[in-house]
């Protein structure tokens, strides 16, 4: 097998002891893979800090957040927290931004009555402000008069929007540096989104994608029906992007998750690395023919199930 060309990675759940991210990332970067992925969910652990210890146990990884909600902090706050981000990484870091889920703003009270228009600020302000421009806006949902940071990036790293939906793909497409997909990011969600995007030139394409690599496929296949029951029943977005999705709902509805588990096996790999090592390898592999330039391999949200998936993201990051 030859090597892919878009950097490898594990991405670090939202359930696992925050503790644990200084042990998964240097076992990362001991091992060869290219990056760690840090996701931060309301109310769970939270991002910039598990970022900041991952940049400083290493020297090598990649750090990317895998996303800050943009209404959670004011425009101000997370551009300083970037900035100093890149700071102790040295430029290893990855910045990501989005909607965030709208019930959890609203249980914080800082649901905006425009997620689009407030995206939109929030980008583009940070934005200015990693540039090291002195900032004044009054918008409808960033405010700031004469704000400049005091050691804004030397080169300031790509904004990254995660995103789902034609609207807020069109919007990252405008304002952004590219996006962020979360699983199943499948190769076929990745070219639509780049189309939704309007195909801007280096656009920058990072995906997560559910890793559940066994020796024997068919258990990989069960362990993993059911999470993937569980996004068709929540009309996931990227579901109907697969050029099999009509069948695959006929097989659900007919079948249930018996009917998932004893699919094609091609089916599997496009969904995402499940399966052999060569399984998602395969899928890799089609990720990187998509134009995918991160790609950061979810495991399972237990630890004690997920974590031994680390030495199967090594050895697909040094194919």
């Amino acid at each position: 097998m030859t090597r892919t060309s878009a950097a490898i990675g594990m991405c670090f759940p939202r359930t696992y002891p925050a503790a644990l991210v200084k042990d998964v990332a240097r076992r990362l970067e001991a091992g060869g893979a290219d990056e760690l992925w840090v996701i931060e969910d309301c109310f769970y652990t939270a991002g910039p800090s598990l970022v900041s210890a991952a940049l400083t146990v290493t020297e090598r990884l990649t750090v990317g957040l895998g996303i800050v909600p943009a209404v959670v902090r004011t425009a101000a706050v997370t551009a300083m927290e970037f900035a100093t981000l890149d700071a102790l990484g040295g430029g290893r870091f990855l910045p990501g931004i989005g909607h965030g889920v709208q019930a959890w703003m609203g249980q914080m009270g800082v649901r905006p009555k425009s997620p689009l228009t407030a995206l939109e600020e929030v980008t583009d302000a940070v934005t200015r402000l990693l540039a090291g421009e002195e900032v004044t806006v009054d918008g409808q949902y960033v405010q700031l008069d004469k704000v400049k940071l005091d050691a804004p990036p030397a080169t300031a790293p790509p904004i990254l929007l995660g995103v789902q939906g034609p609207k807020s793909m069109a919007l990252a497409g405008r304002v952004a540096a590219g996006v962020v997909l979360a699983e199943p990011a499948t190769p076929s969600y990745v070219r639509a989104a780049l189309e939704q995007a309007g195909t801007p030139d280096n656009f920058v394409l990072a995906v997560f994608s559910a890793i559940c690599v066994r020796p024997d496929r068919k258990a990989a296949y069960e362990w993993t029906a059911p999470w993937l029951a569980g996004l068709i029943a929540q009309k996931n977005a990227a579901l109907p992007t697969l050029p099999f999705y009509d069948d695959l709902i006929k097989r659900f509805d007919d079948q249930g998750i018996p009917g998932l588990v004893s699919m094609p096996n091609d089916w599997w790999t496009e969904i995402g690395p499940i399966g052999t090592l060569d399984d998602a390898a395969t899928h890799l592999d089609a990720l990187n023919a998509a134009g995918v330039h991160h790609i950061g391999l979810f495991p399972d949200p237990e630890v004690e199930h997920g974590l031994p998936q680390l030495d199967y993201v090594l050895e697909l990051a040094n194919r």
